[in-house]
């Protein structure tokens, strides 16, 4: 099916869509990071077309509390985290207020790790062209945090690769990239699902069946 202007069909579309406009940067030794869960589809998409491996980088945002769609920040796999503490004051919190969430985000960050380990052991990132992707982000908070971590990892040159994303966080985005591939950058936005026409939950099993297929394709035969 092909897609309108300003909508996407699915993730996987926008893989295919994303890994032609990467096709063109020249990249070297190419590895794609995707953010679980939605990024996953999209990165197996892209790592297919480029003929390069597939890994996953566990972030987990950090909502508000009563609110954790409200991302204030967001936590990686190996226990750091950045706050928005521009988004946090407005909304009247402290960094203390979240001391529920940051738990409960590290016991979700480490779970999903053993998880996704158990079938895909991590690939060095150093001096690699790392593509960082995702179905699309809303703050860019998730992102961010993703990107710095592959950076502190030694990633030579970074490309964030998404579906859709607003223009200030494309904007806010282009500061923690090399480049930045952004598929649908919408002035209306509410949330990335109202740029796809199919937008189901992706769940672990099927996360879990992406990184096996993946693994075993890079095994000598």
């Amino acid at each position: 099916m092909r897609r309108s202007k300003d909508r996407l069909h699915d993730r996987a579309e926008a893989g295919r869509a994303l890994a032609l406009r990467l096709k063109q940067m020249n990249l070297e030794r190419p590895l794609v990071v995707a953010l679980p869960r939605g990024g996953v589809p999209v990165g197996a998409e892209i790592a297919r077309e480029l003929s390069a491996p597939l890994d996953v980088l566990i972030v987990r945002k950090i909502g508000a509390p009563g609110d954790p769609e409200y991302g204030l920040g967001a936590l990686a796999e190996d226990g750091t985290y950045v706050l928005d503490h521009e988004r946090l004051a407005e909304a009247g919190y402290a960094e203390s207020d979240l001391s529920d969430a940051l738990q409960r985000e590290m016991a979700e960050a480490q779970r999903r790790t053993r998880v996704y380990r158990s079938v895909a052991p991590a690939i060095e990132r150093k001096d690699r062209d790392v593509i960082l992707v995702d179905d699309g982000a809303a703050t860019g908070g998730t992102a961010m945090m993703a990107a710095r971590l592959i950076r502190a990892q030694g990633a030579h040159r970074l490309v964030i690769a998404l579906g859709v994303a607003p223009p200030d966080t494309c904007r806010r985005l282009e500061h923690e990239a090399d480049e930045l591939v952004v598929l649908i950058r919408p002035a209306d936005f509410y949330a990335v699902g109202q740029f796809y026409e199919e937008f189901d939950p992706v769940e672990d099993p099927e996360v879990l069946r992406i990184l096996e297929a993946a693994s075993q394709s890079r095994r000598p035969a």
